[in-house]
């Protein structure tokens, strides 16, 4: 009898667990990437380079899908700032320009915004759920008097049996913010009106 019980108490100390560990919030610290080869139409020119977060929170969903679920998905744009504006910089370099952070309102800009990023419940099956990610930026770029906005949207859709862990998440949303960056610095629009 003390051996059943023993059992039932290991089985539910081991439920508790793993219940816990499926409401524990995620803090995540992101990296994103760049991969595509940029225009390379630059030739040295000084161009002020800034990265702002313009998101309501740094909150970006649930892992549950629920509003009131305590296992909340927190980018910090303190954190995250830092890493777009490593990443701007690069792809003005790689076009050919010299990034500086100092404003002059005599030669080109390039702002990068972060202004919206994600993380739902998608639409769920038996046994499998899915989580839907999106990320938007608008990069504005401009050079004497003349200005450029585009808008990059980059989403995914996820299904899983058992939730993302922390690791998986970070991967998902450094790969969906890498390829909005992607498409941002591929646009040639964009190189050529700092190239005038």
């Amino acid at each position: 009898m003390n051996r059943r019980h023993a059992l039932r108490a290991a089985m539910t100390l081991l439920t508790l667990a793993l219940l816990a560990g499926c409401a524990s919030p995620h803090y995540l610290q992101l990296n994103p990437q760049r991969s595509v080869n940029v225009p390379q139409v630059g030739s040295g020119q000084t161009v002020t380079v800034a990265a702002v977060d313009e998101r309501d929170s740094d909150v970006i969903g649930t892992r549950t899908g629920s509003a009131m679920s305590t296992a909340v998905i927190t980018v910090n744009a303190h954190e995250l700032v830092p890493q777009l504006q490593r990443e701007a910089e690069l792809a003005v370099r790689d076009m050919g320009f010299a990034p500086s952070t100092q404003p002059d309102s005599n030669r080109p800009s390039l702002t990068l915004t972060l202004k919206h990023l994600g993380y739902a419940r998608g639409d769920s099956r038996p046994v499998i759920d899915e989580a839907y990610l999106e990320a938007l930026i608008e990069v504005k770029a401009t050079n004497q008097g003349t200005t450029y906005t585009g808008t990059y949207t980059s989403r995914r859709t996820q299904s899983y049996a058992v939730r993302p862990s922390r690791d998986a998440n970070r991967r998902m949303l450094n790969e969906l913010i890498a390829d909005a960056l992607d498409r941002a610095f591929s646009d040639p629009e964009l190189a050529r009106l700092l190239a005038r």
